[in-house]
């Protein structure tokens, strides 16, 4: 499996690079990604919603009325669910949403991500580049030469600084070093731009794995 590396002014450097088949070449596994995209989206919730129940509610105990004879239900208490201001029944409570994932299912996941871009031609390699600073106009017009549209998430072999603060702003545009980036971030991207580096990085852990 091989695949043309470009430079960042879109142009062929007349060189391709082999990409691993147990991560590009891959039957992609659907239920895997949905599992990793649900643990991450689990993940990013904050658990912190909360609703005061019958016990929490600070209002007066004292008996509304007399028990027989009024033609309506016994009450006992403002507290009570059925009066308004009164506690809510089983109402949330703070949780932790988060769940665990078997690591191979995980591998799995992100694998299939990879191969599925690679099959419906979402995948770019270029040759490893920096900018001397920041500079979101020349990530922009990098961009713009590879003839990427939609969103696009650039892989780097580690962080880059000058590279993630280049296209931080741009809100269909991000950058994560190879390592760090989740299944979720691969599916979310339209286009998956990888360094040259990356490959390398992506099959040295392979094969330590």
């Amino acid at each position: 499996m091989k695949l043309d590396v470009l430079n960042i002014q879109g142009q062929n450097t007349g060189r391709s690079i082999e990409l691993p088949e147990e991560v590009f070449g891959i039957e992609p596994s659907a239920h895997a990604v949905y599992l990793a995209v649900k643990q991450y989206n689990a993940a990013q919730r904050q658990g912190t919603h909360k609703a005061k129940e019958k016990g929490e509610i600070a209002r007066t105990t004292k008996k509304l009325k007399r028990q027989k004879g009024t033609g309506t239900a016994r009450a006992g208490s403002m507290k009570s669910p059925v009066f308004r201001g009164g506690g809510r029944v089983f109402g949330p409570r703070p949780r932790n949403y988060s769940f665990k994932l078997n690591k191979k299912v995980k591998e799995l996941a992100k694998n299939s991500a990879f191969s599925h871009k690679f099959a419906n031609g979402a995948l770019v390699v270029v040759e490893d580049f920096d900018f001397a600073n920041p500079n979101t106009k020349e990530y922009k017009k990098m961009l713009s030469n590879l003839n990427i549209q939609g969103k696009s998430l650039l892989l780097t072999a580690d962080h880059n600084e000058n590279i993630y603060l280049s296209g931080r702003n741009l809100p269909k545009a991000a950058t994560h070093a190879v390592l760090n980036a989740s299944t979720y971030d691969i599916v979310n991207a339209d286009v998956l731009i990888i360094s040259e580096n990356s490959v390398g990085k992506i099959k040295s852990i392979y094969d330590q794995n």
